[in-house]
């Protein structure tokens, strides 16, 4: 009879237990990360009898985690790379969205600027349309100014980025690190709750880096970076710290601090939020800096050619109209030279806008290309006289003398459109005319009538001086005495800095003359050129205009943000797969819940039962006893 009494105490027990089991798992039912628990039964082991074994009822050997490691393994790792993706194409959504807006692109202010050439090529002693070149000259310039700063913030957001991510990410390290002491040598023996917890601070630590965790014998787990950096290793967290870029200070990397050193991660060495970060960075914000760098230093030296080969108001040769920023040049932190460089804008149809890395070997200098580390043409030696070429830029070797391994960072155009601006104030200044003009004498016999002036070479100092042309054959020519020459119909005629054809027949004795334009000249001719230098090719070798290039800016921000969108996109219907299938073996169904719920209450009802048959036998037996 006590037996029956153990076997239905002992049974109203472990279905107590087990219906609490099941409380916690509908509890639990919105924890992040929470896996479902099962109690396990088992009979308790029998006991010997004469006539064999007679059982002792049931009890509980195991509170199960219902847990597959390789669902768990598949969701981090897909978590990870969504994170990433996500951080992409956010920040990459975000260039795309300034540089293609009507209100915040550069198409706008390049049409207008471009659109009151024209006006003035159409009116060039109009000062409404000279004032009105220099309102728009200073809208295109503040468009660059303004799209630079937007660009430089997104940077800055990088910084602050890193900064609280590495924050986060060593507050993760040394919580999964705890909590591996904690759980120690023998997994089994912790609860699943401390388990779930662990799991979840990995996820959200891979989250952030990237990478994957590996479980050690017994149960500890270590995790690493995308790049195979450890983060945790047993019960031991390491440290991540920002540090300084050796090129640029005022960006921000992150490196690894072990045993008093710090191992910078390199491009690829994060993944997750970081990583998507660092990869934002680098394959869309520097591209799209460089580029529209580019695009305002060839707009403004181009112009700047064309506008010296004019003529302004006050009858002087034409000077810059854009101040154009030099390319930057900047030292390796760790240089032990004294050398400095000096960067100017050698061919603008060589600029390309990529960041090169130049070192010297101790007898020459090599160019690198910063991102890919590919080899880049490199001609000079660096002084004055055969300056340092890469690129379309020349440098000039300053300031003392470079030592062996010495490095420096060339960015040919970031930050030169934050640095534009209109150089001229006076709208009599703007050189609209053509510095030189012609006439023909009253006296000429031919048919012949000048046509086509234009300035060949702005720089020849010859080029105002006052020319006759004079013709003493219909097929010779003589120009200020000197000659004669030979003339066909159509020729081009060449002389101090400019050229002429002449439309007709000329007759012998007809005499043309060549002079500077003079003051307050009405004349259009320079500013018809100007008005056409948004079609001129420019850029890569003469094969791209600069409307083309400013068409491909977008085109290629944008084509980097959706591809980054469809990405993540496609990331989250497979991290979604990852997540169904962990939650198919760990999640918590009500509906199954409810069942064992129900049936656990019934199997404890008939425990009761046990226990009170037990005790009317036993009260029945003390009855017969009584009497």
């Amino acid at each position: 009879m006590s037996n029956l009494l153990n076997i239905g105490s002992g049974a109203l027990l472990a279905f107590q237990r087990a219906l609490s089991t099941v409380g916690h798992n509908v509890a639990n039912i919105n924890t992040e990360g929470y896996s479902r628990q099962r109690t396990e039964f088992a009979a308790r082991d029998a006991s010997a009898h004469g006539y064999g074994y007679q059982g002792n009822g049931v009890q509980i050997v195991d509170v199960r985690r219902m847990a597959d490691s390789l669902a768990t393994s598949r969701l981090l790792d897909s978590g990870g790379e969504l994170n990433r993706l996500q951080q992409l194409s956010v920040l990459s959504s975000r260039i795309d969205s300034l540089l293609s807006d009507k209100a915040t692109g550069i198409s706008g202010p390049w049409s207008g600027f471009f659109d009151s050439v024209s006006a003035l090529s159409s009116n060039a002693a109009s000062s409404a349309e000279r004032e009105n070149l220099l309102a728009q000259a200073k809208s295109l310039v503040t468009r660059f100014n303004q799209i630079d700063g937007h660009l430089d913030s997104l940077d800055a957001e990088v910084n602050n980025g890193l900064i609280a991510g590495v924050d986060e990410v060593n507050r993760l390290s040394a919580e999964i690190a705890n909590l591996n002491g904690r759980i120690g040598s023998n997994a089994s023996q912790a609860s699943g709750d401390l388990l779930d917890r662990r799991d979840q601070l990995i996820a959200q630590l891979v989250g952030y880096t990237g990478g994957n965790a590996i479980s050690q014998d017994g149960g500890q787990i270590n995790v690493f970076s995308a790049g195979g950096q450890p983060l945790v290793v047993g019960a031991s967290a390491s440290t991540l710290v920002t540090t300084a870029d050796p090129y640029r200070p005022e960006r921000l990397q992150v490196a690894l601090e072990t045993n008093g050193q710090r191992i910078t991660f390199g491009r690829n060495g994060m993944g997750g939020q970081m990583g998507g970060l660092i990869e934002f960075r680098s394959t869309v914000l520097d591209p799209a800096l460089a580029e529209l760098g580019r695009i305002s230093m060839a707009l403004a030296d181009t112009f700047n050619q064309g506008h010296a080969a004019g003529m302004d108001l006050y009858g002087q040769m034409g000077g810059d109209f854009f101040n154009l920023p030099p390319p930057t040049a900047s030292g390796h932190a760790g240089n032990t030279g004294t050398a400095t460089l000096q960067a100017t804008l050698g061919d603008t149809s060589q600029l390309d806008g990529q960041n090169v890395i130049l070192q010297f070997d101790g007898t020459a200098w090599r160019a690198t290309r910063a991102d890919t580390g590919a080899s880049v043409p490199l001609t000079g030696t660096g002084t004055a006289a055969d300056p340092l070429l890469v690129g379309g830029i020349e440098l000039v070797l300053g300031g003392g003398a470079p030592a062996v391994n010495d490095r420096f960072l060339l960015q040919p155009t970031a930050g030169a459109a934050g640095a534009i601006s209109v150089a001229i104030t006076d709208p009599g200044r703007v050189a609209a005319a053509t510095p030189v003009k012609g006439s023909a004498d009253l006296a000429n016999s031919g048919n012949g009538k000048l046509s086509g002036l234009k300035v060949t070479d702005a720089g020849n100092a010859n080029l105002l001086d006052t020319v006759a042309i004079d013709f003493i054959g219909a097929n010779q020519y003589t120009i200020d005495g000197a000659g004669p020459f030979a003339y066909a119909a159509g020729q081009v005629i060449s002389h101090n800095g400019w050229s002429v054809t002449l439309d007709g027949a000329p007759a012998a004795g007809d005499n043309f003359t060549i002079g500077a334009s003079g003051t307050g000249s009405s004349d259009n001719g320079n500013a018809k050129l100007l008005a056409n230098l948004d079609d001129a090719s420019a850029l890569n070798g003469g094969t791209l205009t600069l409307n083309g290039a400013i068409g491909g800016l977008t085109t290629s921000v944008g084509s980097a943000a959706r591809q980054a969108d469809y990405s993540a996109e496609a990331q989250q219907v497979i991290h979604d797969q990852a997540l169904a299938a962990r939650d198919s073996i760990s999640g918590v169904n009500l509906d199954e819940e409810a069942a064992d719920l129900m049936r656990l209450q019934q199997a404890y009802q008939a425990a009761s039962q046990i226990i009170s048959t037990a005790d009317t036998l036993f009260q029945s037996l003390l009855g017969a006893v009584r009497r």
